[in-house]
């Protein structure tokens, strides 16, 4: 019997770390990690340990005889990766830095120091996981204390606001991550903003070293005409409304339409569609906002249109995401066959590729011009752009009008709602540099540009690119970076103690959360759910988590 990795790999590597036969790649020392939609296991080297299983953060590998039906065909990827590794050294040399083979090895986040190295006290401004790996790694490797900073009362970041609810494994990376929010040296402000109520020269003031871990919390835009009508918004703001973010207003979201379109062909934009089609009665066991999930118990939404401006052998999205959509109960899948190209590229694709996953999805010339058709189904138009959102007379989204395949404008294909998945875009930093074509702040290696003991860490420091497991090594860069600059004696002491940083935060801010306070709301969330027969319940305003913050021993809410 030998294991297989599934959809809901993140690419951490923390399973080739405890593999004892090495037989998970592409590791961090190999030129592929970071490049594949996941890691692979080696059925033939594989030996049944179960090592990789007990220790993957989001519960992805499984022996191969008890994958589920929907899983069943991960035992072929993982072993199709390897058989392509083989042909691959058949044809060319392998480097000393060589994609598969050659580098074999458990990744090492191990630290060298100093006997005399000094205790360094660090701030991470953001709690998502890219915050969190550099925290862990600071905390597991070194002796220095960390200060947690959010800008919101409660921690997770993209994990907790993020990830779709329908993909609870993800999120037990989570787990992972607040074992260090208890940590005896480690000290939590959350609900305060660097850049309004602190500034960033005051908490560089009080720390040897700040690193920031503030994503990509804006999106792009399309930049076409009627963009800003009612109707027209981004996908960052509709996962943010069913995941309970709370400066997303509960009724935010209008599902009066049968039709939807999203604009983009990444992960976000299958994200969306399947949450839009979904059966409530799955939904409601997770941890979906309850305004979200009420909402669309009388959605009236039946079809929803992916628009991609490119072909489905480019698309975005990885094939894990799409292999999922194929197992969407009472949901059909097809491919709006209005151009060619897209059945020509479906048929001569290679069987390991995205695009070869849509053989035998229904392919139909589409008529968009009148309603939906029953049922629920989500629908590819691919070779296809947007170029205008057209209002009705009331005044919201009436239209979107597209291009064909031959470029040409002119199909307006009805809806009451559209929701441009596109792409996140990093925003300024309160006095910090910032590269606004890429969305970055200015690094090397993570060291701000003309700012000493100034770092940055995952989306703001590579751009809106990898998954929750791509911030460990990103982390590890990062990191990697502070303690040489303090081997080197280049970073400045703090001035005042740990305590004094404290009682600025609340000189600034009286309802600042601490450890205790975010665990109050941990068992707050946790309890009502269970009340309600779900995981959690998510409070969805700030009032609600400073509530549950300050009861600190009360249980429910309500």
């Amino acid at each position: 019997m030998t294991y297989a990795i599934t959809q809901t790999c993140c690419s951490d590597a923390t399973c080739v770390a405890v593999c004892p036969v090495n037989c998970i790649h592409p590791t961090p020392e190999e030129r592929a990690f970071g490049s594949t939609e996941m890691l692979y296991i080696d059925p033939k080297s594989c030996i049944d340990c179960g090592a990789c299983a007990d220790a993957c953060p989001v519960d992805a590998v499984f022996p191969v005889e008890s994958l589920l039906p929907s899983q069943k065909e991960y035992a072929r990827i993982n072993a199709a990766y390897y058989d392509d590794v083989a042909r691959e050294r058949e044809t060319s040399p392998v480097d000393d830095h060589g994609p598969n083979f050659h580098a074999w090895g458990a990744p090492s986040f191990d630290r060298v120091l100093p006997p005399d190295f000094r205790k360094l006290r660090v701030a991470v401004v953001g709690t998502g996981p890219a915050g969190m790996y550099a925290a862990e790694d600071l905390l597991l490797h070194t002796s220095a204390e960390v200060t947690l900073i959010d800008r919101l009362p409660v921690a997770g970041g993209l994990l907790r606001y993020g990830v779709a609810p329908d993909h609870p494994d993800t999120k037990k990376v989570g787990e992972t991550f607040s074992r260090f929010h208890g940590h005896p040296r480690v000290r939590m402000h959350l609900g305060i903003e660097v850049g309004k109520e602190i500034s960033a020269q005051e908490l560089a003031a009080h720390h040897d070293a700040v690193i920031y871990a503030v994503g990509a919390s804006t999106d792009r835009r399309l930049g076409i005409p009627g963009e800003d009508l009612p109707g027209s918004i981004s996908a960052t703001s509709f996962v943010a409304w069913y995941n309970a973010h709370p400066e997303v207003a509960p009724d935010a979201i209008d599902l009066s339409a049968e039709r939807v379109v999203v604009v983009g062909n990444g992960n976000v934009a299958l994200d969306v569609a399947r949450i839009l089609v979904a059966d409530p009665a799955d939904l409601a066991g997770t941890d979906i906002a309850d305004h979200a999930l009420a909402a669309l118990r009388t959605s009236k939404v039946r079809e929803v249109v992916v628009l991609g401006r490119r072909g489905p052998e480019d698309a975005a999205y990885t094939r894990s995401e799409l292999l999922a959509l194929k197992h969407l109960k009472d949901v059909d899948l097809v491919v709006d066959d209005h151009d060619p190209r897209i059945a020509a590229a479906i048929d001569a694709a290679e069987s390991k590729s995205k695009a070869a996953v849509l053989r035998g999805v229904t392919r139909e010339a589409l008529d968009h011009s009148g309603a939906p058709a029953p049922g629920k189904r989500i629908v590819f138009r691919f070779h296809s752009t947007s170029v205008e959102v057209l209002g009705g007379d009331g005044g919201g989204v009436r239209a979107v009008r597209v291009t064909g395949g031959d470029g040409e404008d002119g199909l307006d294909i009805p809806v009451g709602l559209m929701l441009r998945a596109i792409g996140y875009r990093g925003v300024p930093v309160a006095g910090l540099p910032f590269d606004e074509a890429a969305g970055v702040v200015p690094n090397e290696a993570g060291r701000v540009a003309g700012s000493t003991g100034t770092y940055v860490v995952g989306w703001i420091k590579r751009g809106p690119s990898g998954g929750i497991g791509a911030n460990r090594s990103c982390a590890d860069e990062t990191v990697g970076s502070l303690l040489a600059d303090a081997i080197e004696g280049r970073l400045t002491a703090p001035a005042e103690g740990p305590k004094s940083f404290q009682r600025l935060a609340r000189s600034r801010n009286r309802k600042v959360v601490d450890a205790r306070g975010l665990a109050a709301i941990n068992r707050t969330e946790i309890g009502n759910g269970q009340r309600a027969g779900r995981p959690r319940a998510k409070l969805a305003t700030v009032g609600e988590l400073l509530d549950a913050a300050r009861s600190r021993r009360r249980w429910l809410v309500g």
